[in-house]
């Protein structure tokens, strides 16, 4: 028996009242990536999502453009805080949902007293139904998934097509899960290292560009599409669920049912060469370029100040010179940073 297409899983899944997400803990982890091991093999197609503490920082300097900001805000960022959840759905080229079980949302170890984030995205995200208690007790140790994840045959590999959503955090999450390292320092090895790990990625957001009748975030994508949500909006399985549903509805809709690979993937809406009168990822400017030894952060407001700035990034990649006076600490409420330069 096929699996579902997208919109057919949407009906069944509604009418009978489950979502079709499976929760994915510490206590579950091995048990539910030997599922993955197994679907992976049959369904090459994987939408995904990340939910994340927010963006606490901004960096200071000189930028070859836009672009080169955005990617210093996302890396500083990723550094400093800690992945929330993945949401991962399988698909085949045909775009039917995995039988059984098609999405995975794998619930990382996070502490509202420890770790830092935006207050207004843990309020959202807590609004949304995650259960940070659950998260502290319960949640999935970074490098253990990490290990996992490397011998799913989700990653590396040729034939597995990532699909995503405005998504230059969530690989960036995914990039410091499976390097257990810092961010590179410069864009162009961003990309590098993004497509030795996910050689095949397509970003819904950027196939927008060619969509003049699609506009706004993903929830606002899928109602133009006339898509259904299963699951909790801004919980990373639903999300990756519906950000499969949208490419290949688009797919359908706008491409004729093929994606030129040679326009689109590997592109991530937001960085590289993305608009107009930019250049590629890494490319030369007149404008002073960003430094290795030169690089401040500042934070962008505390509460409670118990850890200094310099001291919260002391590790960020040796790259900072100096840092402002404010002070942020685990567990810290802070304002979301600026996302322009």
């Amino acid at each position: 028996m096929p699996g579902l297409t997208p919109s057919a899983a949407h009906e069944k899944s509604l009418k009978s009242g489950e979502s079709g997400i499976r929760e994915v803990w510490a206590s579950n982890l091995r048990e539910e990536m030997q599922n993955v091991r197994e679907i992976v093999k049959e369904y090459h197609f994987v939408a995904m999502d990340t939910e994340f503490p927010g963006v606490v920082a901004n960096p200071i300097g000189n930028f070859r453009s836009s672009f080169d900001y955005q990617y210093q805000l996302l890396r500083c960022n990723v550094d400093l805080l800690r992945i929330i959840q993945l949401g991962l759905t399988f698909y085949d080229g045909e775009g039917r949902l995995a039988k059984d079980c098609a999405t995975f949302q794998f619930n990382f170890k996070f502490s509202l007293t420890e770790d830092m984030y935006a207050q207004d995205s843990i309020d959202l995200l807590q609004n949304s139904g995650i259960q940070f208690k659950r998260h502290e007790e319960d949640g999935i140790e970074p490098e253990e998934f990490a290990s996992l994840l490397m011998t799913s045959g989700v990653v590396l590999l040729d034939n597995i097509v990532w699909l995503s959503f405005h998504a230059g955090y969530d690989f960036g999450y995914l990039l410091k899960l499976l390097t257990s390292a810092p961010l590179p320092s410069e864009e162009i090895e961003f990309f590098e290292t993004l497509r030795l790990f996910f050689p095949n990625i397509y970003d819904v957001k950027y196939l927008m560009k060619s969509v003049k009748k699609l506009k706004g975030g993903l929830q606002e994508v899928a109602e133009q599409l006339e898509l259904e949500r299963i699951g909790p909006q801004h919980q990373a399985g639903s999300d990756s669920l519906l950000t499969g549903a949208a490419f290949f509805k688009m797919k359908e809709m706008f491409f004729e049912d093929h994606v030129d690979n040679t326009k689109y993937c590997g592109h991530l809406y937001g960085l590289g060469s993305t608009g107009p009168n930019t250049q590629t990822s890494g490319g030369s400017s007149n404008a002073q370029e960003v430094g290795d030894s030169a690089f401040p952060v500042t934070a962008i407001g505390s509460t409670n100040p118990s850890v200094s700035m310099s001291t919260s990034l002391s590790s960020f990649s040796g790259v900072l010179a100096t840092t402002s006076a404010t002070t942020i600490s685990p567990g810290s409420v802070v304002r979301p940073a600026s996302v322009g330069p």
